[in-house]
């Protein structure tokens, strides 16, 4: 049997990356997944690490969502994949390197060993990053501040979006930046431009 194509979307809050997603995983008939919180343990991890009213560590917050992955793969991604159905996630591992990395500060060598040893060899056959300047996000919502990373200052943001176009320009796997201004239809139109050129259906 033939293995399903695995795409993760990424972007930082308010890109739009959600919503493109969801319609491309139905568009394509694939199995629509986010992190964290696309199995039964990651909802109750999810809750943890959203809440701003819990304090935590830069370092907690890395472990959690890289057990988070780690569950994630074995209970979910893998399992469908190996079954030949294609995959769409909202957020895989560059969230960790973006968010925990250049937004916390985080080492990135040191989170790029942990990410490794969370997803083993499963890595995606693209990787589409949705990208939108901080300013035109905070246009398109109100700050959640019970939300941990929603409610982070601009320079938080700013130093996440940069570390995604950083990791696209030099990633050895492969990446692609999607213009994320205009309309939903006009950013889907991007995006499938791109994924026409995966294997979807395979004989």
């Amino acid at each position: 049997m033939n293995r399903g194509v695995f795409v993760a979307f990424e972007g930082i809050d308010a890109s739009g990356k959600s919503t493109v997603a969801k319609i491309i995983a139905e568009r394509f008939d694939a199995t629509f997944t986010i992190e964290p919180g696309g199995t039964p343990l990651g909802v109750e991890l999810r809750k943890w690490l959203l809440d701003a009213d819990t304090p935590m560590k830069p370092e907690s917050e890395a472990l959690l969502m890289l057990a988070d992955r780690s569950h994630h793969v074995f209970e979910l991604i893998e399992p469908t994949l190996a079954a030949g159905k294609h995959i769409v996630a909202d957020r895989y591992y560059a969230s960790t390197l973006a968010y925990q990395g250049y937004g916390r500060g985080l080492n990135l060598a040191e989170l790029r060993a942990a990410t490794d040893l969370a997803i083993g060899p499963t890595l995606p056959d693209l990787t589409i990053l949705i990208d939108l300047s901080v300013e035109a996000a905070n246009e398109r919502r109100q700050r959640d501040t019970k939300d941990r990373f929603e409610s982070a200052d601009e320079n938080f943001h700013e130093r996440v979006r940069q570390g995604y176009l950083e990791m696209a320009a030099t990633a050895s796997e492969k990446w692609v930046v999607i213009d994320g201004a205009g309309t939903v239809d006009e950013v889907v139109a991007r995006v499938q431009q791109e994924l026409l050129l995966l294997p979807w259906n395979r004989d």
